[in-house]
Formats: C-alpha cells, sequence, structure tokens
C-alpha cells in the first residue's frame, strides 16, 4: 500500500502537504521519528493567538481514500499523549433506509493514548487491519 500524508506544524498557519507517496515503513518511520515533543514546545512559546494547530501527522491511503492522524498534546503531568481521527467510509441509510444506502466519509476520534499505542494503531492502519481499529471507536 502507498500513502500520502500531511503536516499540522503549530507555528505555521497552512498546512504542509507531501503528497509523494511513501510506504508502510516509511509512514511508521516518520510518525515515530517526528519532533512530537519539541513541537509542543514551540507551542507552549508562541502567545495563543499565533497556535494554529496542535502537531499533527495525518496519513491517507491512497487506493481506499482512508486516513489516519495522529494529534500530540499533553496530559495533566506534561505528559506525551495523542488523539486519533480515523476517516474512512461507512454505509448510511438515506431516509431511514427509505432510499437504500449510500457511502459517506465518517471522522472519529479518539483521545488520550500513549505514544506507543498510538503507534501500534498507526501500524493497524498502515497494514490494514482496519477492524482492530474500529473496535476503538466502538468503545
Amino acid at each position: 500500500m502507498t500513502f500520502k500524508y500531511s503536516i499540522c506544524h503549530p507555528e505555521k498557519e497552512d498546512m504542509e502537504y507531501k503528497n509523494n507517496p511513501i510506504s508502510e515503513k516509511e509512514v511508521l518511520e516518520i510518525a515515530k521519528n517526528y519532533p512530537w515533543i519539541e513541537k509542543l514546545n514551540l507551542s507552549d512559546t508562541l502567545n495563543p493567538e499565533n497556535v494554529y494547530y496542535s502537531p499533527s501527522l495525518d496519513f491517507t491511503n491512497l487506493k481506499n481514500g482512508k486516513s489516519f492522524c495522529l494529534t500530540a498534546g499533553y496530559d495533566k503531568n506534561k505528559k506525551l499523549e495523542f488523539s486519533l481521527w480515523y476517516n474512512r467510509p461507512i454505509k448510511v441509510k438515506v431516509l431511514f433506509g427509505l432510499l437504500g444506502k449510500k457511502e459517506k466519509m465518517v471522522v472519529d476520534d479518539f483521545w488520550s493514548l500513549d505514544f506507543e499505542k498510538s503507534m501500534k494503531y498507526l501500524e493497524y492502519f498502515v497494514n490494514g487491519n482496519y477492524s482492530i481499529i474500529e473496535e476503538l471507536y466502538s468503545k
């Protein structure tokens, strides 16, 4: 599978888009080596009106359009934690099912996961283990 990704920098108003296709391995390397703590520390030094985003990486599967985003923050003890955002198509009823079903892109979020667990869910995403990710959002 191949992916593209975007980066939300705290200090930049515009997102950075990386549209060159990357592999599953590259996705995991980028996320593991991203300077999460440095970006959060930078956010803390900026005036609040100059913080545009929480540090985030959003990876999109080029074949099926599903995306998985990691957004960093601190917990109450100033430990690194993540929210996970999963965007995928689901079938929804049209007019209470009278007109059948259609696919619609839906985003679900899950908050307060540590770095290791977040990376594990990213690994599930890049390997196409979507049912494991779905379980996270059904809790």
